[in-house]
C-alpha cells in the first residue's frame, strides 16, 4: 500500500529520517485494516485488557486504531489532541471516563516517544492513570527508554528489526535500504540479504 517509503523525511519529532512508515493509509485498505486491528487485539490481550478501564488514541493515526479497538473491547474511548482546540474549552483530552481510570494509550508507531509522552502527560493532568502504551511498530529510536523515564511501559507488536527480517526474507527490499534503516535504529544485527533491483 506504499506505507514504507525511502528518501529524506522529517519525522513529527523533528528528526530527519531515511525512511517513513505512514500507517495513516491503513484504513483505506479494509483487508489490511482488519489484519492490523487483529494484531492490536492480540497485543492488548497479551498486556491484559482487563487491567484498563479505558482506551485513548494519540491523534491522529492512533485514533484510527483506538476507535474500533474500544468498541471491540467494550471500553470507553478518550483521545488526546495535538494541541488545544483553539476555541471553546481548549481541551487537550476529549471523552469521558471515571476519575482515576486506568487508560491504555494507543498509537500507530513510536520513534522517540515524544507524542506518547505528551499524550500521557495530558491524560495524567486530567487525573487518569497511564502506565502502558501499545503500538504496532517500534522504530527503535529511543522511545522505550524515554517512556520508561515517565513510568510508561511500551508494548509493540513488531520492531523495525522484525519488519526488516520479514522483508529481507521475502526479497522485496534492497539491501542498501535495509542497512539504512538499521543504521538509523542503531540495530547491530543483520537482516537477510534482499534481492537486488
Amino acid at each position: 500500500m506504499g506505507a514504507l517509503r525511502f528518501g529524506s523525511f522529517t519525522l513529527p519529532n523533528g528528526r530527519r529520517s531515511s525512511y517513513d512508515i505512514d500507517l495513516r493509509l491503513v484504513p483505506s485498505y479494509p483487508d489490511i485494516y482488519t489484519t492490523v486491528l487483529a494484531a492490536y487485539v492480540e497485543l492488548v490481550d497479551g498486556v491484559g485488557a482487563s487491567k484498563f478501564d479505558a482506551i485513548s488514541g494519540v491523534a491522529t493515526a492512533g485514533l484510527t486504531i483506538s476507535s474500533p479497538l474500544a468498541i471491540m473491547l467494550k471500553k470507553p474511548m478518550l483521545y488526546v489532541r495535538k494541541e488545544g482546540e483553539g476555541r471553546g474549552s481548549g481541551r487537550l483530552v476529549e471523552g469521558i471516563s471515571a476519575p482515576s481510570s486506568r487508560v491504555l494509550l494507543i498509537d500507530d508507531l513510536v520513534s522517540t516517544g515524544a507524542s506518547v509522552v505528551s499524550a500521557a502527560t495530558a491524560l495524567r493532568n486530567k487525573g487518569y492513570k497511564v502506565t502502558d502504551t501499545a503500538v504496532l511498530i517500534d522504530r527503535l529510536e529511543g522511545g522505550k527508554s524515554n517512556l520508561a523515564a515517565i513510568d510508561v511501559k511500551l508494548h509493540s507488536f513488531a520492531s523495525i528489526r522484525d519488519l526488516l527480517r520479514a522483508l529481507g526474507q521475502s526479497k522485496i527490499m534492497k539491501k542498501a535500504q535495509a542497512e539504512a534503516i538499521l543504521r538509523q535504529a542503531g540495530a547491530p544485527d543483520k537482516v537477510a540479504s534482499p534481492r537486488r533491483r
